[in-house]
């Protein structure tokens, strides 16, 4: 493995420091939760190692939420990311083949390019609506390809693909003999209908989510993989204990207790993000300089910046940051172009997120 630090962790708001960004729009979760604002709290535990796959009663729940899954299906890890890593170093080798539909999580690109593995994208395209190209996906397979790599709800888009094209991409690993992996860490923050998991559907397709992003709640570092296959569950299971034998089963416990009171949580919390998204789409209907493909799902847009060649790009970044205090994903967290951000509409108060929508417009014009 070649390891190097992803742009998007080095730029990270907690790597420069809260205390210097007045706004911070760059977050791609819902606002970090204390226990007690959602009524949990932590039982008198034992403090033994845990289940390895995680607890049996935790993986229940989880799997509950698709017809067709069991907890034998599920295997908890450290956040979305653990189970990001588990899944790139058991199946991809230095001689193999995936295909990333760009945009993707960082992970999901740095992780196969420690390993060594031949990489082939799919870049979205913000005039196509951000819209997954199937056959573009198909064109790029190889003989070695052994994976597919979506995330969807889309982080950063929001984009959402349709039931046809999630068949599709299943139905295109199951002819190729790959695994198509779905990051469906937004699922349950989809403002329409919600698709099914994809590990649901097929054998050849391994989902993956967390409580990070929808529940914010990110420090309990729990995540989990979904799969049909019982052999491949056998080898992510490896993967897992060699790494670190169990989960935390303090973070598991916490975790548990916000599943029992997902539906409640999510019922409350979907209006608001909702009213949140619509800030934004207001403020860009009178910002000329401003454009986005509206998210479908999620907590995260993608907009354009409407400028000449000219316009100098570091410098606006710059000046919004120091002298406006408002902190953005730049493209270039996600290999897109600078023209692009990412703004979290989820994490930051209603008032601060008017501030630093009104504080991009006023940088873009100093």
């Amino acid at each position: 493995m070649n390891y190097a630090r992803m742009v998007i962790e080095k730029e990270a708001p907690e790597e420069y420091g809260y205390d210097r960004i007045r706004y911070n729009l760059s977050e791609s979760s819902i606002a970090d939760q204390k226990l007690s604002d959602i009524g949990l709290s932590l039982p008198d535990l034992t403090l033994f190692y845990g289940e390895h796959r995680g607890d049996k009663q935790l993986r229940s729940l989880i799997a509950a939420q698709n017809e067709g899954l069991s907890p034998d299906d599920v295997l908890v890890t450290a956040g979305a990311a653990g189970a990001l890593f588990i899944i790139a170093t058991s199946l991809l080798s230095p001689g193999d083949h995936l295909v990333v539909v760009r945009p993707n999580y960082a992970t999901n690109i740095e992780t196969p390019k420690a390993i060594g593995c031949a990489i082939s994208y799919v870049d979205l395209d913000f005039d196509q609506g951000f819209a997954t190209d199937v056959e573009r996906v198909a064109a790029a397979m190889r003989p070695n390809t052994k994976l597919i790599s979506v995330t969807c709800p889309h982080n950063p888009t929001g984009t959402v693909i349709a039931r046809t094209e999630l068949d599709a991409l299943i139905a295109l690993a199951e002819r190729h003999e790959c695994r198509l992996l779905v990051d469906e860490t937004y699922r349950d923050l989809s403002y329409g209908q919600r698709l099914p998991s994809a590990a649901s559907l097929s054998a050849s397709a391994i989902s993956v989510s967390s409580l990070s992003k929808a529940f914010g709640i990110p420090g309990i570092r729990i995540g989990w993989l979904t799969t049909r296959d019982p052999q491949l569950q056998e080898t992510f299971l490896a993967a897992k204990e060699q790494i670190g034998i169990c989960g935390s089963v303090i973070d598991e416990a916490v975790a548990l207790q916000m599943l029992e009171r997902r539906d409640a949580f999510l019922s409350s919390l979907l209006p608001e993000m909702s009213k949140r998204r619509d800030i934004v789409q207001a403020w860009i209907d009178q910002e000329m300089l401003v454009d986005w493909v509206r998210p479908q799902g999620g907590v995260v847009g993608f907009p354009r910046l409407n400028v000449d060649a000219g316009f100098d790009l570091d410098r606006f970044y710059t000046r919004l940051l120091e002298e406006h205090g408002t902190y953005v994903g730049p493209g270039h967290w996600f290999d897109m172009p600078k023209r692009f951000f990412r703004v979290g509409f989820g994490w930051p108060r209603e008032a601060e997120l008017r501030g630093g929508l009104e504080a991009i417009s006023a940088a873009l014009r100093a």
